[in-house]
């Protein structure tokens, strides 16, 4: 089961983009240019990870990386009762917001 916030990022991940792309290798934009979505591109990838380096850290960044490759993944984090979790969950949130504004 894909979460709400996931599927707003995947999204994003299928628009055409706009937005100047400055070429960016952080852990997003090489999970996200990895990733088989039909919508990823260099300039998408890079606006998702200058969106990523303005609200996760690098640590938030690794575990968001993962979500490319195992979406279940961010089912089991969003359902977590770990209190890292949870405050790492709201960061993806805004994050993915911020990507999806950011990125059209």
């Amino acid at each position: 089961m894909k979460t709400i916030a996931f599927a707003a990022l995947i999204a994003v991940l299928t628009l055409s983009t706009t937005a100047p792309a400055a070429f960016a290798a952080g852990k997003i934009h090489r999970a996200c240019m990895r990733s088989d979505r039909p919508g990823a591109s260099r300039q998408l990838c890079s606006c998702i990870q200058d969106a990523a380096d303005r609200i996760l850290s690098s640590r938030d960044q690794a575990l968001a990386a993962k979500f490319f490759k195992d979406p279940q993944m961010a089912q089991d984090v969003r359902q977590s009762d770990s209190s890292y979790k949870e405050a790492f969950w709201k960061r993806y949130k805004d994050f993915g917001v911020t990507a999806q504004a950011f990125c059209q």
